[in-house]
């Protein structure tokens, strides 16, 4: 089982490896370059790992070829995100020959996995440390082991469903901050490896967060996400919450909104399952909540639905995006979209279709079936051939298209409180984000990035929104 580590431990360890790192490298400041991919609690993990680097004395690079320790932080999702792993991991073992003295290792999601992390073992002999979703925590002690222990080094006990709220985070971004809330997830839809790989579901104390988020907002973060595998689920009972009281997400999304400051909360991912209307009424509430809720339907068929396990109807997701665009009209849906789940059928495929138009969606997020190993559904027949899947793909595309194109032109003339979040260096204009979700790109000043502004609407071109600063 996976056992959490004190913070006189996790320092230990980190001044452990310091002293080691100052010894290898002649007393060089070592280098670490690490690289997170899939979902924002990816990301989160990832700002963990990299601050647990910084204490242990790492600064970073962005090249490979000048890291003494090479890190990826991996996501097994869908099967491509697993193929670039071992392409990249592959690569790295020219860059270990020129360097020998390089530590490469491997995390997260798909590591998780008991057959990868054998194919890892036995066809990467130079990847030096591998360590799982669950212990994080212990990653500096790991480091140590792999350091001085004079082999490679394998960790990826279970969850013992404990979180440790010790860690430290190196934030890059500027603007936007993760604050994740909770971990795991109980649904086991029959496609998703998740559950399986980040545990049963388990909330962080109320207190903790409360405390996480006055920070961001004190150091002026404007933009703070509130993640979770399954957010909208988030409880917390009386005998681990340390006030003593019952939490939600609803009565958690309403005391950070309580919080003073000038920013903009947003969270993902719900399951429409546990979307409730007290959930959708607090958005409207609350001052701070952005209009925008990301709820992944996954397919527009009941029966296909059922397969799914997502535990909802079609009739169902459809009553919550009414009450939602009741509550707040001006409100962007946003989606996942599945296609060509095995043992679905064209006719099948078109009610998602009918779906789409009838919910209007702002995005989506789509993609085309991908077995994962594992799972209920990788058993399922699936006659479809991934050609005539990839024809769906294409008509769900165009279908998409033409909402957002009608919705890009329906904005024109619009006015918008914008969050500038960054430049385009193709162009040298700025990222902006409404507070429904909406990106809109403006010429200005990179000194505006971070900042709130005004913004009208100016045109519409390839479903981009271009727009221009105004005064208020």
């Amino acid at each position: 089982m996976a056992e959490t580590v004190s913070a006189a431990d996790l320092q230990e360890y980190c001044q452990l490896v310091r002293s080691v790192m100052e010894a290898r490298l002649d007393g060089r400041t070592p280098l670490a370059f690490t690289h997170t991919y899939g979902c924002q609690g990816n990301v989160s993990d990832g700002e963990r790992i990299n601050g647990m680097l910084a204490q242990m004395g790492f600064a970073f690079t962005d090249s490979p070829e000048n890291a003494d320790f090479i890190l990826y932080n991996t996501c097994a999702v869908r099967e491509h995100a697993e193929d670039r792993v071992f392409g990249n991991v592959g690569a790295l073992k020219h860059v270990k020959n020129r360097n020998p003295k390089l530590i490469i290792a491997l995390c997260g999601c798909m590591v998780q996995q008991e057959k990868v992390a054998n194919r890892i073992y036995q066809s990467y002999p130079h990847v030096n440390l591998v360590f799982g979703t669950h212990v994080i925590s212990r990653f500096p002690e790991l480091l140590y082991k792999t350091l001085t222990g004079g082999k490679r080094v394998f960790e990826l006990s279970q969850a013992d469903n404990s979180i440790c709220e010790e860690l430290p985070v190196r934030r890059d971004n500027q603007v936007k901050a993760w604050l994740p809330i909770m971990y795991g997830c109980d649904n086991f839809c029959t496609y998703c490896i998740v559950p399986h790989v980040r545990g049963r579901e388990r909330s962080r104390d109320a207190s903790k967060i409360l405390a996480e988020a006055r920070d961001l907002i004190a150091a002026g973060y404007p933009d703070i996400t509130l993640l979770g595998q399954n957010v909208n689920s988030y409880a917390v009972k009386n005998a681990v919450s340390s006030d003593g009281e019952d939490w939600n997400f609803p009565k958690l999304l309403r005391e950070i909104d309580k919080i003073e400051g000038d920013y903009v909360l947003r969270f993902m991912t719900s399951h429409p399952k546990d979307c409730t209307e007290e959930l959708l009424t607090a958005m409207a509430e609350c001052q701070h909540t952005a209009h925008h809720l990301h709820l992944p339907v996954q397919c527009g068929s009941n029966r296909v639905l059922k397969a799914m396990n997502r535990h909802y109807t079609r009739e169902q997701y459809l009553e919550l995006a009414r009450i939602a665009r009741e509550k707040m009209p001006d409100i962007s849906l946003t989606s996942d979209i599945i296609v060509g789940f095995p043992g679905e059928t064209y006719e099948e495929f078109q009610e998602t279709l009918s779906l789409i138009r009838e919910v209007k969606y702002t995005s989506l997020f789509t993609f085309i079936y991908s077995v994962r190993e594992g799972t209920p559904a990788a058993k399922l027949d699936d006659p479809v051939t991934h050609a005539e899947k990839a024809k769906w793909m294409k008509e769900l595309l165009a279908t998409q298209e033409a909402i957002a194109a009608e919705r890009c032109n329906a904005m024109i003339g619009t006015r918008h409180r914008v969050l500038v979040e960054g430049v385009d260096a193709r162009d040298d204009s700025l990222f902006c984000r409404t507070g429904t979700n909406i990106v809109v790109k403006c010429m200005g000043q990179p000194e505006l990035v971070g900042q709130f502004a005004e913004c009208e609407i100016t045109s519409a071109k390839n479903w981009v929104l271009q727009g221009k600063f105004v005064s208020r």
